[in-house]
């Protein structure tokens, strides 16, 4: 699939603009969501894709998500994962139990942990720099942990300054920060789905503070909320601004809501939706090099197909996953089924690390 320009509409001037370097606009955006030519959009989003990664490779992490709790005092309606302190089923893993399951991933390639948990009120700051410090001492691993939600429980449980807290967990072992907990960058949307959780602006401070301090991080976005088209784009917007200013976001992932067992009821984004975001994401985000396909909800199939819309990176091995599997996403691949998914859409399978560092070539 290639682009062939015709300059026959509005779309196509849009897309002209884009792919002679020129940025777009929020009102750029409104129109290629108007467009119903998909095929059009992915091309376009591709041809970009093909000038970032001419090697035609595809990657992808082992890893494993290690959620160290459920407890979580944020209560998001869209969240089918979170247990109160109370609950029967409320737990924290053990030191033991994580070492296990890190042990488990070194065993099987794995270079990555993305640790992740609830917002605990009751686990003190200390918990979280002594376990990075456990696990350094035991593990050669790249620890991609914690969301910006769980940075500022931890900023409100100890009373240090963020900078304080994520310069003490940087130099615990914490290599980087995944983007959990952006879904929408707009307070609206924000408000209505998750009130107790930080403003946008807020998510936003951690990973400017995080990457001045010479951490990468990562910016995620999930759709299909009910946000507007413009709460999308300035999203786009606002991930672009912030890489402007550091250049740290090493990958861009969106994916949709699934709202099984969750309090936010609603009807699962469809493949052509989420296909016409990414493609629309390639394009208005300009300066993020690396976009993550989402077959970890959308499936492996249109996790592949994502490739021909704007993707370069098939995501990781997801070795544990809990979150969205418990809004009844149950997508499962291991490492030979990503290389084949990977090798049947035309790519060159590559094994990377947390930064894209190429460690293996299928």
């Amino acid at each position: 699939m290639s682009y062939v320009n015709t300059k026959t509409t509005k779309v196509d001037e849009i897309i002209d603009k884009r792919l002679q370097g020129e940025r777009l606009t929020l009102e750029d955006g409104l129109a290629l969501y108007e467009c119903n030519d998909l095929i059009k959009l992915g091309a376009a989003a591709k041809e970009i894709t093909t000038r970032l990664h001419p090697e035609n490779m595809a990657t992808f992490v082992i890893n494993r998500n290690i959620n160290y709790t459920n407890v979580c005092d944020t209560y998001c309606r869209f969240c089918a994962f979170y247990r109160t302190e109370k609950d029967a089923d409320a737990y924290v893993l053990s030191d033991d139990v994580i070492f296990k399951k890190i042990q488990e991933t070194v065993d099987l390639g794995g270079t990555e942990i993305l640790m992740q948990g609830g917002t605990h009120p009751g686990l003190p700051f200390s918990y979280y720099t002594d376990l990075l410090r456990k696990i350094k001492s035991r593990f050669d691993i790249t620890m991609h942990s914690f969301s910006a939600a769980e940075i500022w429980k931890m900023v409100e449980v100890s009373g240090l300054p963020l900078e304080q807290v994520l310069r003490e967990l940087r130099d615990a072992g914490l290599d980087s920060l995944p983007g959990g907990g952006a879904e929408i960058l707009d307070d609206r949307t924000r408000m209505r789905i998750s009130r107790l959780k930080e403003s946008w602006e807020k998510w936003m401070e951690v990973h400017h503070v995080a990457q001045t301090l010479g951490m990468n991080t990562t910016a995620t976005m999930v759709i299909g909320f009910g946000e507007s088209i413009e709460e999308r784009l300035l999203h786009f917007l606002r991930v672009r601004d912030q890489q402007d200013k550091t250049g740290r976001f090493t990958a861009f992932i969106s994916w949709t809501f699934q709202p099984d067992n969750t309090n936010l009821k609603g009807e699962r984004a469809t493949a052509v939706e989420y296909l016409k975001n990414t493609a629309i994401s390639r394009l208005m985000v300009d300066n993020v090099k690396n976009f993550q396909a989402s077959w970890v909800t959308m499936g492996p199939k249109i996790g592949q197909m994502a490739l021909e819309f704007g993707c370069n990176d098939m995501g990781s091995t997801m070795i544990e996953e809990n979150v969205v599997s418990a809004a009844g996403a149950h997508n499962r691949m291991n490492t030979d089924d990503l290389v084949r998914v990977i090798r049947d859409a035309g790519r060159i399978p590559a094994q990377r690390d947390t930064q894209y560092n190429i460690l293996k070539v299928f």
